[in-house]
């Protein structure tokens, strides 16, 4: 069975919008011929790929089958383009990612610049949510995702680590002490993010001690967090890419720093289980796996604070 490229790129943008109109708009169809396409495309087929309201659009359980599929062969047709053009390392085309909002406001979106000058045929677009969405559902090419991945048919690439550390405001220690083992966190108010009571502490023979900690403040967003400690509200459990800069600048600082948290942890790439990679997808993994491994180096090299 032949398809039309355009059609399929049509239903691809149809299922990231859920609106025929606004995805005929972006690729310069008329209201009518998207409707004709999209019809014609499921006679073809014989199932109906879309439930229609007249508010928007969204996939049946055929259309989410055949949505990985039309994205395959859009992704292996541009790479036929690609291999038979003067240069083969040509890198272009729509590219779709999602991140969290914290990382992704403060390790990817300060590097788009530079990444869209190096590839100016590519349109990027980034959605950051703390929500873990389905990528192939809503047609994103690739997320970047920290900690530990549940079982899957997505493809993962490790892109760095993620150490995390405990950290608290200089104001917090001067008022309840410095401790000086894991076991004196039991005494400590400590901020918790969701429901990880439990901290696992590695020192430097790897020995491993787990510590149930409590305290006042519970939160299920990371940057309250943040937000928390900085105030002086206790100590708390932070990846060192989210605290580095408070760090620096001394508005807090380690806690019980010859430990290491455990289970290790890293910043993952994440895609639909394509037979081609398309090169936009391999260009942004490469480019930003450098940045996100300089942004550990640079955050482990930091100095530990007087008193630590």
């Amino acid at each position: 069975m032949a398809f039309d490229l355009k059609t399929l790129e049509l239903f691809v943008r149809v299922a990231a919008l859920g609106a025929l109109g606004k995805a005929g708009e972006d690729m310069r169809i008329s209201p009518t011929a998207t409707t004709q396409r999209i019809q014609a495309l499921e006679a073809e087929l014989g199932v109906r790929l879309l439930h229609r309201t007249t508010r928007a659009v969204s996939l049946t359980p055929e259309g989410e089958t055949f949505l990985l599929h039309a994205r395959q062969i859009l992704d292996s047709a541009e790479e036929a383009r690609a291999a038979m053009s003067s240069s083969r390392s040509r890198v272009f085309g729509d590219l779709r990612v999602t991140a969290s909002a914290a990382f992704g406001r403060s390790q990817i979106v300060p590097h788009i610049g530079e990444f869209l000058r190096l590839y100016p045929e590519v349109s990027l677009r980034l959605d950051l949510s703390d929500s873990m969405v389905d990528i192939i559902e809503h047609g994103y090419d690739l997320a970047i995702r920290i900690g530990a991945l549940a079982s899957s048919s997505l493809v993962a690439r490790k892109l760095a680590q993620n150490p995390r550390l405990l950290v608290a405001a200089p104001a917090y220690l001067e008022r309840a002490g410095q401790p000086a083992s894991p076991a004196d966190l039991r005494s400590h108010s400590c901020i918790v993010l969701g429901e990880t009571r439990n901290w696992l502490l590695r020192d430097a023979m790897g020995t491993e001690v787990e510590t149930r900690v409590s305290g006042r403040f519970t939160t299920n967003f990371g940057e309250a967090v943040t937000e928390a400690l900085l105030q002086g509200l206790g100590i708390g459990l932070k990846s060192l890419w989210d605290v580095a800069d408070h760090l620096q600048a001394g508005r807090l600082v380690r806690v019980l720093p010859d430990y290491s948290v455990g289970p290790d942890w890293y910043v993952w790439a994440v895609r639909p289980p394509n037979r081609v990679l398309p090169s936009r997808v391999q260009a942004f993994i490469e480019f930003f796996e450098k940045r996100f491994q300089t942004a550990v180096q640079q955050g482990t090299a930091l100095p530990h604070a007087p008193g630590t």
